[in-house]
């Protein structure tokens, strides 16, 4: 058996995040998603909006999951590797190639990172705006 990881924000889960669990999920035959913390996601982009719990829960019920962990680091090193038996680590191709090396350069090392394609036209950041636009009017 094959355990895929991804980790993710999962803020206002919408069609591009299950495209990129589909995606991932064809990898293999168990996929792994962590979920950062909100202390995580602050150091690097914005407050989420919904809770861990609620993340969670809406990541639990995709069909392409398999299993979610709560808490997942924002570099991903071998002792996270080894206590969760990841086999392959995936991400989107919408980070920049030093935050990539940044986050990811065991699994990169490792030979066992891979990338897929990121869903154009949809985003939480997106999202975030037209709820303000209208909002707004």
């Amino acid at each position: 058996m094959t355990r895929v990881y991804v980790d993710m924000v999962a803020d206002l889960f919408h069609y591009g995040h299950a495209n990129f669990l589909k995606q991932a999920r064809q990898f293999g035959d168990h996929l792994l998603v962590g979920i950062h913390s909100d202390k995580v996601v602050e150091g690097y982009k914005r407050s989420p909006i919904m809770t861990m719990q609620e993340r969670i829960d809406t990541v639990s019920s995709c069909r392409y999951v398999d299993e979610v962990i709560p808490d997942a680091p924002f570099i991903i090193d071998q002792k996270w590797i080894d206590t969760h038996n990841i086999d392959l680590v995936v991400h989107g191709d919408d980070f920049l190639e030093d935050m990539t090396q940044l986050c990811y350069k065991i699994p990169i090392d490792l030979g066992i990172f891979r990338l897929v394609s990121y869903t154009p036209g949809v985003s939480t950041s997106e999202i975030i705006k037209r709820i303000r636009t209208h909002a707004d009017n």
